[in-house]
């Protein structure tokens, strides 16, 4: 990849969510709005290898892809509402206008977006997927793969998505304070798995997406300032904050996977973790526990620990136990089952992880036939675990992940 090419890639990464953002909310066209972006970028390649890359390469392909869309509405401009529509394109000047306020006050476009994409008009699915696909450049499989449904069946939901928000009129705005609870749950999860496709990647070379962690940790604080009431938007940012501080030894300086038991804890960035304790210990104090606050309380467990042999993992189990009261998810239950397998023993945790097989619905998840290796492993029946590795790496699509279970598989079948 030449420097061009890393530019544009990284201008994707970086500028994907605003540009997509500020076309939507002047032309209320969502397809429109992707269409002329994507547009800039593959314009961006072109132009920048000929006059350089820009000092503010945003600030380009936002007037690039309105230029773009204006175009389109001047060529289909067939009425007089089409007409002011180009009017008010032509004469927005930058990604915010400070006389567009909503009833919130807040003129941040992604925030804006996320609010309008979480409308309770619209499946709680939609939702999410939806935001995730405009806010943060997902394609269609990585979102599918995020929610372990069948790619088709996420194009469906975001196109169903699309059309219901443009039928019923939907606004792109913050709501008013009394409205806000009906879409915090929604709102949440966009943040939430937002950080989760930054923090572990579900495909491609790097297992970590700097600039959707730092993005999703942005819009949590600033959820955080528009709920100050809410002990969820807490638990939400001091999760994300606990995770965060560990990010820097998730791989080493060849981009290869580094346990949690093996990380460098002493890397850790301890400011955010006392942030994040802080709080939690705050919104754990409303008394109003959820699902963000007790993942939160497990990733205080993991962070708190001065050594990996020191990890609590009675009460991370316990915790997970608590959690699947409110996300009654396969997921969590295998998250429960590591938890368990290491505080109880290894055969504890595959007696867990055969119910889940039995279950079926973590077939085509990697992470499923990775724990049983790894619980196999250490009880040293290293043919069965290589066994379960080679399972793993069919189902894995993330580069640094494979390669990490190709070296437990070579270790496997070398003993």
């Amino acid at each position: 990849m030449n420097d061009v090419e890393e530019a544009v890639a990284a201008a994707f990464r970086e500028e994907w969510g605003q540009v997509v953002a500020t076309l939507i909310r002047v032309t209320g066209d969502w397809d429109l709005a992707e269409e002329c972006a994507q547009d800039a970028f593959a314009q961006a390649l072109d132009r920048w290898r000929r006059d350089g890359v820009p000092r503010r390469p945003g600030a380009w392909l936002t007037t690039t892809a309105r230029n773009r869309a204006l175009d389109v509405l001047r060529r289909e401009a067939v009425g007089a509402a089409k007409l002011r529509e180009v009017a008010v394109l032509a004469r927005d000047d930058g990604p915010y206008d400070p006389d567009d306020e909503d009833d919130s006050g807040v003129t941040d476009d992604r925030l804006r977006l996320i609010f309008t994409c979480c409308h309770p008009a619209l499946p709680m699915e939609a939702r999410v997927a939806l935001t995730l696909r405009t806010l943060a450049g997902l394609t269609t499989p990585e979102i599918a793969r995020a929610f372990l449904v069948p790619e088709a069946t996420m194009a469906q939901r975001v196109v169903r998505a699309k059309r219901k928000i443009r039928n019923a009129g939907i606004p792109y705005r913050v709501p008013p304070a009394h409205l806000l609870p009906e879409r915090t749950t929604g709102v949440l999860g966009v943040v939430y798995l937002l950080f989760n496709e930054g923090y572990a990647a579900t495909s491609g070379a790097d297992l970590v997406r700097t600039n959707l962690c730092a993005e999703a940790i942005r819009l949590a604080r600033v959820l955080a300032r528009l709920m100050p009431d809410e002990p969820e938007a807490l638990g939400l940012l001091a999760l994300l904050l606990l995770h965060d501080a560990r990010r820097g030894t998730r791989v080493d300086a060849a981009g290869e996977l580094v346990t949690l038991e093996d990380q460098d804890r002493t890397a850790w960035d301890r400011a955010a973790i006392d942030e994040g304790a802080a709080l939690l210990e705050t919104a754990l104090r409303r008394g109003r526990p959820g699902p963000y606050q007790i993942q939160a309380a497990i990733a205080a467990c993991h962070t708190t620990a001065a050594t990996s042999e020191e990890t609590d993992w009675a009460d991370i189990a316990a915790l997970y136990g608590e959690l699947r009261r409110f996300v009654p998810s396969a997921v969590v239950e295998l998250n429960r089952a590591v938890a368990v397998g290491m505080a109880e023993g290894p055969e504890t945790g595959l007696a867990l992880l055969a119910e889940l097989e039995k279950a079926g619905d973590l077939a085509e998840y990697h992470l499923l036939p990775a724990t049983r290796a790894d619980l196999l492993r250490r009880m040293g029946r290293t043919a069965e675990a290589a066994e379960a590795y080679a399972r793993a790496l069919e189902l894995v699509e993330n580069d640094a992940e494979r390669r990490f279970l190709e070296k437990r598989l070579a270790e496997c079948r070398s003993v």
